[in-house]
């Protein structure tokens, strides 16, 4: 069974978040949220999520994903946290995926893993940062390397469906997919 570690911040967007953790335990993934700080989680648009753990408390695990949600101030409450950064230049020299969706690829461009790829994100997001360095695409989803990116909340269904493709299979992909009567 995949492992999955998935940091909540104040502001994420938890469209992206709920689907992202849904999608991936109907999958039969073990999925873990994690909180900056061991308090429940304000998202942008008002709803309260109660994450499992703190990002201190698994940052000596090995997870097969950690997967970004994007939301404005979230992302940027990941970008600037020093837990989340290490994590995901461990798990990157692990050789272990690593996905973020919206605003959320600023994490990852941060910790200097978008350079040399081509990612997606929410539309300009990725542009604002000025690192010639990353290809900036406007597909929906983006895969390059153990690197998934994607566009935004509208995606997140597809995006998390690539991810369990990924982790878990194409079969596995349908049949969660087949279950949501897309």
């Amino acid at each position: 069974m995949s492992r999955v570690l998935v940091p909540l911040a104040p502001g994420c967007e938890e469209l992206e978040a709920i689907t992202i953790t849904d999608l991936l335990v109907r999958a039969g993934v073990d999925v873990t949220t994690a909180g900056l700080d061991d308090k429940p989680v304000k998202a942008s648009r008002g709803a309260t999520l109660v994450p499992d753990t703190t990002i201190d408390a698994v940052r000596d695990q090995t997870f097969d994903l950690i997967v970004l949600p994007g939301g404005l101030p979230g992302a940027d409450h990941l970008r600037d946290n020093e837990a989340v950064q290490s994590l995901l230049k461990k798990h990157a020299a692990e050789g272990k995926y690593l996905g973020a969706i919206c605003a959320a690829p600023k994490a990852l461009e941060k910790a200097g893993l978008l350079d040399g790829k081509t990612a997606t994100g929410y539309p300009g997001v990725l542009d604002a940062l000025g690192n010639d360095a990353v290809s900036v695409s406007d597909a929906a989803i983006e895969i390059d390397g153990n690197v998934i990116t994607s566009r935004g909340p509208g995606t997140a269904m597809d995006f998390t469906l690539k991810l369990i493709e990924l982790l878990e299979g194409a079969a596995k992909s349908a049949e969660v997919s087949a279950q949501l009567v897309r």
